[in-house]
């Protein structure tokens, strides 16, 4: 896996986040997310974020250290970035395993729990320095950073600053992405260089065309690699226009994320598509219904096949 220190060339690109696969009695299967990994890199995409699609807020030590040894292992192409969290116990007891290796950064999943904007920074410095490596910063809801959101936003940039965070994940929906006053506040303290869109091929047109964010992160990805790729080439040359056919392929299976919940369905996607056998969803998540299931697997394997 790539060790040197993130650029923004790292950032100016697609990012997957794929889910991890499990055997039927709930063991990781490393052959099987192995197969997804291949897809990925055949599609052209070599970035790869293991975090929420792949349940890692529900993810034991044990198997924590096992990811951690397998993401290392993967070829020289690969920037993985695992995540870590949402806790300051879970982070600390993770930060001894992370240590072990070269990770350029890891992501720090967003914490729900009491916190404020000076306690969330002080606990991610920490984190950081235990584990010897950066941050990406996964802002998902306005209020992850606390109930005063200037003052969360001013958390992040002096983290930006002081080279504790090398990238931002932001990920808060909105209706209509191109209003977003939060983004606009974000981007006055910190380079926008640094941000990433962080909800799929949905609203990456408009992030990536009305603020200019570095890159986008995706699930469906997964699915079909070539054609995320091909929209994050239209938009690096500005071609927008010629992204939003490619965005549409998309948008069924997205719907389905959206209604279903995007980690679970995704999980599924990889096994009705024949991509993977995903296998078991560890708790405390359930997995898709069998009606559920046929109503994900056209979708799952038009989006496949758009890229023939």
């Amino acid at each position: 896996m790539k060790t040197s220190s993130v650029s923004l060339a790292d950032r100016h690109g697609v990012i997957a986040v794929p889910p991890l696969c499990r055997r039927m009695d709930g063991s990781l299967d490393w052959d099987e997310s192995a197969k997804i990994v291949a897809h990925l890199k055949a599609g052209g995409v070599t970035r790869l974020m293991y975090g929420g699609n792949a349940f890692l807020y529900h993810i034991t030590l044990a198997e924590y250290a096992e990811l951690l040894g397998w993401m290392s292992g993967l070829g020289d192409e690969f920037w993985c970035i695992p995540s870590a969290g949402p806790s300051f116990g879970r982070l600390m007891d993770q930060a001894p395993l992370l240590k072990k290796y070269r990770f350029p950064c890891v992501m720090a999943l967003p914490c729900a729990d009491p916190r404020d904007a000076r306690g969330i920074e002080d606990g991610l410095r920490r984190f950081s320095a235990a584990a010897e490596m950066p941050l990406i910063v996964y802002l998902k809801e306005e209020q992850n950073f606390g109930g005063d959101l200037m003052a969360g936003l001013d958390a992040v940039a002096r983290l930006v600053r002081d080279g504790v965070c090398v990238g931002i994940k932001y990920a808060v929906v909105r209706a209509d992405p191109s209003k977003d006053a939060y983004l606009d506040e974000l981007l006055k303290r910190v380079d926008r260089s640094f941000v990433i869109s962080g909800i799929g091929e949905r609203p990456a047109i408009v992030h990536l065309e009305h603020f200019q964010l570095a890159g986008f992160t995706s699930g469906s990805v997964c699915v079909a690699p070539a054609k995320t790729q091909a929209i994050f080439e239209c938009l690096d040359r500005g071609d927008f226009a010629g992204a939003v056919p490619l965005r549409e392929l998309f948008l069924p299976h997205e719907d389905l994320r959206d209604a279903w919940g995007p980690a679970r369905v995704l999980h599924a996607s990889m096994e009705l598509a024949g991509i993977a056998a995903s296998g078991a969803i560890p708790p405390f998540v359930s997995a898709l219904s069998a009606e559920q299931k046929a109503m994900l697997a056209p979708a799952a394997k038009a989006l496949l096949a758009s890229q023939d």
